[in-house]
Parts: structure tokens; C-alpha cells; sequence
């Protein structure tokens, strides 16, 4: 299968051959993984039992889908990932600030998975043969799966797709025995070693749970769903089926998964930490199976997020190739990795790390949407490489390319949600309005499109049919 030569520029409409299957696929192949399945480990590990547990991962889940999905139609219409997109808010310079949330957001998950995945195989293969589990065993599995996940990133969409295709029938029933194989140790009561509630309350750690296992789910996929629709024709499928299958697929991907996490935990006792427990508490016929659960899927998983982060980077910087972009972000996600395993606990750095990025990207996602129900769906598609082309001009140039409202409106959002945020090791001021529960990212997204709004009083988008023309030539002496 060739490499994919695409970046960030517009996808012409005779490639545009992939359809809401392939959306499905994508986004429930690649998340059946540990990754994914380790987020449903986090209510148990709040305190929290069994039910409650449960409600708070669907609850957050549904809620972070229903805001989420409609993002993937945004691609669908430009052609190009959701960053370039949103230059037709930001402007074609603006749309820097989706690219730098689009990065952190996969490099922090990228870094997870490999974490993860690499910490349950050095187990699994301690188990089987012997393996010490020191500093030189961590390095070479975690090197390994780094190589494997950048083969897949540089070959791009193609190659992932067909691996999710195999991953989301592979890993299912890898899931399923997985059920049978630790469901004879099952319980529902609260783990007695998680000490009881994290936040010394049930509703505050169950809205802790809601957002950090459920919300931050589908929030992770704020710049990423454009990745694939992009590749979607709206000539032949319409919003209102890519908009099903984003729902569909998001909910499949997230809820199954997380929802195995949060049974074995239990199953496993895993209060304080989930490798270890999930693989010393596998009965030995299941060590195989969890052995390749571990590698294909954080392969796979990890491969989709490095691949997002490449174009990411291909759009901050535009003289960079996408296979350059992937190369240089996959030894950032790996050093990462080994900072996360040796310096970090489980725990702390992922619910420190959802809570921070779901705050600051929340108000850009909201500020996409809203432009993206003013203009109807209708946007220049040229205009918005502009940037990418090191030209000026067209009608999202606005202001040197910047839209001034719309960028300080998101970090007015974003701000207010850092102020809010309620940490393992940090509360923010705000956060004593609401008793410690965490809203950030409600009052982020609520306060950044309410700026947007009032300071773009009337504005219900930009008729390309009007617009200026953009200048050709190549501003060789501007940087990025």
C-alpha cells in the first residue's frame, strides 16, 4: 500500500472515496485498546462503586458526543482536518490555536497508550517468561511499540483504516474473553483500597468520574474527527448520515472499551494502579490474548493519534512534510512516555491531563461550531490554505490573519476553565464557587462562545462568493 502523500491541503473530490463504514470502523477499531480501556479504570479508582461507576462513564460519554459529533461535519465540507478548518473562525494564521490544541491532545494520548500498553506487556511477558520488569525491559517494549505506531502513522490513512477494520473485530473478541476470564472474581462494592471518595463526597467525585472518564472521551476528538471525514464526499453521503456514524462510532468506541476497564478493575481490585493488578489477575490461558490486546491495539490506537499529530504539525509548520511532522512529534510522545512512567503516577497525570486540555480545548470546539452554523456549512476551500501556501489574503485574512474576537474569546474561555479546574495537586480559585466540583469545562466553553457572540454581534458568515482575492506569490521572506 503506497504512502500517503497528503498533509493539510484540501483532499480533491476523486480521493474522497471513503463512507460512514469506514468512519465507524476507524473510530471503533483504533479505540479498543488499552488506552481507551484504562479511562474506565479512573471511577473505581475515585472510590466510587460498581453503578455509580458505570453511569458516570455513559452519562459523560452520551453528553460528550452529542457535543462533539457535529464537528466531523465541518470536514466534510472543507475537505481539510478540523484545524485548517477552523481558520474560517480564527482566521488562516488563528487556526494556529486548534493546531496546538489538536498536538497536545494526541501527544498526551499517544504517550498514554505506549504507556499503558508497554507496562501490561512487560507484565504479561514477566509472566510467560520471565522477563524482569527494570528499566531495560520498559525501554525496548516501549521502543517497539514507538517504531510499530510510526510505520502506520507515515503511511497514513489507508493503512489505518485497514487496521482498524481488523482491530475493531480482533480486539472485540479479545474483549469478550477477556469478560469470561476475569468475571469469576467480579464485584460491585467500592475497591477498599481507592480509601474511600477522592473528593471526600460522592457528587463531587461522581462529576469528577463524569468528566475525566466520560467527557474527556469524546472530547479527545475535537481536532481529530476532521482527519477522516475529510476523505468523505458530500456529494455521495450526507451530513445526516456522517453525523450518525459519528455518533455511532464515537459511542461504540469510547463506551465499550472504557466500560471493560471499569469491570476488571473491579474484577482485578485495581485501586491504585491498573497494569499490574490487570495482569497479575488474569487467569494464565488469557495472558496470550491480553499480550496481543496490548500490542495491536496500543499499535493501532497510538498510530491514529500520531498520524492527527503529524498533520498538526504539518500545519504549524508548512515547509515540513507530513511523514517529517510524524517523525519529529513520535520522539516527543516517546520521551513522554518514559517521563509519565518514571516520574508520574497513573492517576494524577491523567486526570490532570484530561481536566486541563478538555478546559482549554472545550471553548475553541464551541467557537468552531458556532461559525460553523452561521456560514451553513458553506466555506472557501481555497481561502483556507492560504496560510499553508505562505500567501496572503481571501476572505478568512481578517486582521494580518488573525480574527481578533474569535482568538481572544478562546483564551478568555480558556482561562476562566484553568481558573476553574480542580486537580489532584491544584485547585483553582473558581473552583470554591462550585465546592470543588469540577465545571471548567462548562464555564470555558460557556464563556468563550458567549465572547465570540457578543463581540461578532449580527456576523452569520462569510459569502465566498464575495471574497477578495488571495495573493499567489509565496512570502518567502515571512516566518511561520
Amino acid at each position: 500500500m503506497p504512502r500517503e502523500q497528503r498533509g493539510v491541503d484540501t483532499i480533491p473530490e476523486a480521493e474522497r472515496t471513503s463512507g460512514p463504514r469506514d468512519l465507524v470502523s476507524i473510530l471503533l477499531g483504533s479505540n479498543l485498546c488499552l488506552g481507551v480501556i484504562v479511562f474506565g479504570w479512573l471511577p473505581p479508582s475515585f472510590g466510587l462503586d460498581w453503578w455509580s461507576s458505570v453511569a458516570a462513564v455513559v452519562v459523560g460519554t452520551v453528553v460528550g458526543t452529542v457535543f462533539t459529533a457535529p464537528l466531523a461535519l465541518v470536514s466534510l465540507r472543507t475537505a481539510t482536518n478540523l484545524s485548517t478548518s477552523s481558520g474560517a473562525q480564527f482566521g488562516v494564521r488563528g487556526r494556529l490555536v486548534g493546531s496546538v490544541i489538536g498536538l497536545l491532545l494526541a501527544l498526551g494520548y499517544t504517550a498514554l497508550t505506549v504507556w499503558i500498553g508497554g507496562d501490561v506487556m512487560v507484565g504479561v511477558l514477566g509472566r510467560l517468561f520471565g522477563l524482569p520488569a527494570g528499566g531495560a525491559s520498559y525501554g525496548v517494549v516501549y521502543g517497539l511499540l514507538a517504531a510499530a505506531t510510526v510505520a502506520g502513522a507515515v503511511y497514513g490513512y489507508r493503512v489505518l483504516l485497514a487496521m482498524s477494520r481488523v482491530l475493531a473485530v480482533g480486539m472485540t473478541a479479545l474483549l469478550v474473553l477477556g469478560v469470561i476470564a476475569y468475571a469469576p472474581d467480579f464485584t460491585t462494592g467500592a475497591l477498599p483500597d481507592a480509601g474511600g471518595y477522592l473528593l471526600d463526597g460522592f457528587w463531587p467525585t461522581w462529576l469528577l468520574a463524569v468528566v475525566a472518564a466520560g467527557l474527556s472521551g469524546p472530547i479527545a476528538f475535537i481536532t481529530l474527527l476532521g482527519d477522516y471525514t475529510r476523505y468523505i464526499s458530500p456529494a455521495r453521503f450526507s451530513p445526516r448520515r456522517v453525523l450518525h456514524a459519528t455518533w455511532l462510532g464515537l459511542m461504540l468506541g469510547l463506551l465499550v472499551p472504557q466500560l471493560f476497564g471499569t469491570f476488571t478493575a473491579y474484577a482485578a481490585h485495581a485501586a491504585l494502579d491498573y497494569a499490574g493488578p490487570l495482569v497479575g489477575a488474569a487467569p494464565g490461558w488469557y495472558l496470550v490474548p491480553l499480550l496481543l490486546a496490548a500490542s495491536a491495539g496500543t499499535v493501532g490506537n497510538a498510530g491514529l493519534m500520531l498520524y492527527s499529530m503529524g498533520l498538526d504539525l504539518d500545519a504549524i509548520l508548512p515547509r515540513a512534510s507530513r511523514a517529517t511532522a510524524t517523525y519529529v512529534v513520535a520522539v516527543i510522545a516517546t520521551v513522554c512516555v518514559f517521563t509519565g512512567h518514571y516520574l508520574a503516577t497513573a492517576q494524577d497525570a491523567m486526570t490532570s491531563f484530561v481536566l486541563l486540555l478538555t478546559a482549554i480545548g472545550t471553548p475553541w470546539a464551541v467557537i468552531t461550531l458556532i461559525g460553523f452554523v452561521r456560514c451553513r456549512g458553506v466555506y472557501d476551500a481555497d481561502a483556507l490554505q492560504v496560510f499553508n501556501r505562505r500567501a496572503r489574503g481571501g476572505i478568512y485574512w481578517y486582521t494580518a490573519g488573525w480574527n481578533i474576537p474569535a482568538t481572544v474569546s478562546w483564551a478568555l474561555g480558556a482561562f476562566v476553565g484553568v481558573l476553574a479546574v480542580s486537580l489532584p495537586s491544584y485547585e483553582g480559585p473558581l473552583a470554591t464557587l462550585t465546592n470543588g466540583v469540577d465545571a471548567s469545562f462548562l464555564l470555558s466553553g460557556l464563556i468563550g462562545g458567549a465572547a465570540y457572540v457578543l463581540s461578532t454581534p449580527g456576523a452569520v458568515g462569510r459569502n465566498p462568493g464575495t471574497a477578495p482575492p488571495v495573493a499567489r506569490e509565496v512570502l518567502e521572506d515571512e516566518t511561520v
